[in-house]
């Protein structure tokens, strides 16, 4: 339980409620074990003697402590859910706070799914456990400890008879909580795979659609359903074995009580009274000896789940600031790449980019032109330190980008993905993200800038006009749009556009590189393209291929060197024309 014990440190806050949930629960645990002594006392001193004010009083004693222990009951239950959902609250904040830390390439490791599951039904699962060991978790064991030494107290020989029972059967339940874990991990691993299936389909369902591949999608998520059910059948044919079997164990004990203890009895070595007694103690026992058997799976349950939540907190960002990293301020914006080589294995094995080296002066815009899986996304990925090289070194104003904090490197770049990721909210609340306290003519600005003012305005609401989830009610343009406005608000040194403008038309990526132009002076912009219409007026291209630099250049001077932007440049716009 090595993985549960270790995710406990988060009920540290909660430790003042905890306690008052356990003494109340022991406050309980004692008044339930009281009553059977005061039962015994009625049949032995009440009814045996004939002494109804005996049994009168000793039924007031009996109303009192019953009412005192549904009282702690109600305080143990209060307590215990606060705590509970505290602890699960903060253990799925925590791991949240993680991921957001998570570098490209620890996320390269984590799948969606599977992450979805750790911050749902994992912590959802250790938090019920918790919230089971303040209550009956506790409970159990404390109480089936009270019933042995009351047991023993009231007829030693009896007793030891239940003893021995209970060591077989406490065996059973450490051999089946053995059993259950790897088959709950199992379960979880089905259930990650399950959200990924969902997440893949719920994200491209017009694609869906679109293909005609319902049927397909239908027949995959079976797959997986079908894998979770199977998985969750075995775990609910332990528990088929389980009930049973105890039930058994309990009857038995039960009948071994009656048949040695009814012999006492009728022997004169033990009251009627002490009989009722033991009978109700070896309940006390066998039913928490029940309860801890499901527990003990509950357990197992939780430990792979905290396993799985402690991969995800231990997780180590792989981008982090260097001991003595300073923070970067005004910038120019001049950025080199010297003899830079790259890998997204860990070991630094196949290269990605080989020996890439080039200059970025400042106000100048570097278009980025090549086949796709070229390392185009990649090389400028470097630039706000996603990934480190491997080798050489990326500098922005000759300052080495792992010798500046991650935050202020990244403060001064607007920054534009290929995928254009909106969240719910106004329009106005996704253009200002990296900026919540820009100013509406700022807003304004910036969409007009990236020619996303006409189609916001059309809108009933405006900039006020609400986004739906993953941008469903707006085009990729739109959506691409309102994203370089969300760079450009940012009045960034550097400007980086990755295939940015790929969904808009040509007219409007015109309109969008003219607005560049006007930035000209202001920021060092690179610009990540499929289309050489994009990079045709940029002040340097470079053409990558297979990871190198191929050619760089203006237009004219690539149409004049470069084989293979010539051919790009013709199979696109033909004609030949070596002027642009």
């Amino acid at each position: 339980m090595s993985n549960l014990v270790k995710i406990l440190r988060y009920l540290k806050p909660y430790r003042r409620k905890a306690t008052i949930a356990l003494v109340a629960l022991t406050v309980s645990i004692l008044t339930d074990l009281a009553v059977p002594r005061l039962i015994q006392a009625i049949v032995d001193n009440g009814i045996a003697r004939g002494d109804m004010r005996s049994v009168l009083t000793t039924m007031g004693i009996m109303l009192a402590v019953s009412v005192l222990g549904a009282v702690v009951s109600i305080v143990n239950t209060r307590y215990s859910v606060d705590v509970a959902l505290g602890f699960g609250t903060d253990v799925r904040a925590a791991t949240f706070r993680n991921i957001q830390s998570f570098s490209f390439s620890n996320l390269d490791d984590h799948r969606t799914g599977a992450l979805m599951t750790n911050l749902t039904s994992d912590v959802n699962r250790v938090q019920g456990t918790v919230q089971m060991g303040l209550r009956i978790m506790t409970r159990a064991p404390l109480m089936m400890l009270g019933s042995i030494v009351l047991m023993l107290a009231t007829s030693p020989r009896l007793a030891v008879w239940v003893v021995a029972l209970l060591v077989v059967t406490g065996a059973m339940i450490v051999v089946l909580s053995t059993k259950a874990q790897p088959i709950f991990l199992r379960v979880q691993a089905k259930l990650d795979r399950l959200n990924t299936v969902l997440q893949e389909n719920l994200a491209g369902m017009r694609l869906v659609k679109a293909f005609v591949r319902s049927s397909e999608e239908n027949r995959r998520f079976g797959v997986v359903n079908d894998d979770l059910m199977e998985q969750n059948k075995r775990v609910q044919r332990l528990f088929a074995v389980v009930m049973p079997t105890m039930t058994v164990i309990i009857n038995l004990g039960m009948v071994l009580v009656i048949l040695i203890g009814g012999r006492q009895a009728i022997g004169g070595t033990m009251t009627t009274g002490q009989l009722m007694a033991f009978i109700n103690y070896l309940m006390f026992t066998m039913f928490p000896l029940l309860m801890m058997g499901m527990l003990l799976v509950m357990l197992s349950q939780a430990e792979a789940s905290a396993g799985r939540i402690n991969g995800v907190l231990d997780t180590r960002s792989t981008i982090v600031d260097r001991p003595g990293a300073v923070d970067l301020s005004e910038v120019r914006g001049r950025v080199a790449f010297d003899h830079v080589t790259f890998s997204y294995d860990s070991a630094c094995g196949e290269p990605v980019l080989q020996d890439v080296s080039f200059t970025a002066e400042p106000g100048q815009t570097v278009a980025l032109l090549g086949e796709t899986g070229s390392g185009k996304t990649t090389l400028v990925h470097l630039v706000p330190r996603f990934y480190d090289v491997c080798g050489g070194s990326v500098t922005v104003d000759g300052i080495d980008v792992r010798d500046v904090t991650l935050a202020s490197l990244r403060r001064q770049m607007g920054i534009a993905l290929q995928e254009a990721v909106l969240f719910t909210g106004t329009l106005r609340d996704n253009i200002r993200y990296g900026r919540p306290d820009a100013t509406q003519e700022e807003v304004e600005v910036a969409a007009r800038a990236a020619q996303a003012e006409e189609f916001i305005l059309s809108t009933p609401k405006a900039y006020d006009t609400m986004v739906e989830e993953r941008g469903a009610n707006l085009s990729g343009g739109q959506k691409q749009r309102i994203a370089i406005a969300r760079a450009l608000l940012l009045k960034p040194s550097i400007l980086i556009l990755d295939d940015s403008t790929s969904a808009v038309d040509v007219d409007t990526e015109a309109r969008i590189q003219e607005a560049l132009l006007r930035l000209h002076s202001q920021c060092t912009v690179f610009i990540v393209a499929q289309r050489i219409s994009t990079v045709l007026a940029a002040d340097k291209i470079l053409v990558l291929d297979k990871g190198r630099i191929a050619a760089e250049g203006t237009h004219q001077e690539l149409m004049q060197t470069s084989s293979i932007y010539r051919e790009i440049y013709e199979s696109q716009l033909g004609g030949g024309t070596t002027n642009g």
